[in-house]
């Protein structure tokens, strides 16, 4: 793999940390922040997700999850697996009295397209 940068998210309003998280094994390939446990963080984080995959499955949903927001009373967590990786997400927490969530969300989306593993 190709080396991943997460500085751009750093440009996102209310940024506080970020990781490339590998969902199988919960480890972070990549962090981005300070004043953050991303190492557990991405642990449970690859829990959720994985969670979640196993019901959408057993449900029989046939289709993909895009992002799984966490709302806390003062930040936004938002967990977004990789489109051409599924292996791997991106972990994002901001501070939600400094950002706009519809725009996160949007930039994270825009980021994660632009991402080349080549």
């Amino acid at each position: 793999m190709a080396k991943v940068s997460l500085e751009a998210l750093t440009e996102i309003d209310g940024f506080i940390a970020g990781a490339l998280v590998d969902s199988e094994s919960g480890l972070a390939m990549v962090t981005q922040g300070v004043g953050f446990d991303l190492e557990l963080a991405s642990a449970g984080n690859a829990e959720v997700l994985r969670a979640k995959r196993k019901v959408a499955k057993a449900l029989d949903l046939d289709d993909e999850i895009e992002d799984i927001l966490i709302t806390l009373g003062r930040q936004y967590h938002i967990i977004r697996p990789l489109e051409r990786n599924d292996a791997l997400f991106l972990y994002l927490v901001i501070d939600r009295s400094k950002s706009n969530l519809a725009l996160a969300r949007h930039e994270l989306r825009a980021f994660v397209k632009g991402l080349n593993f080549a």
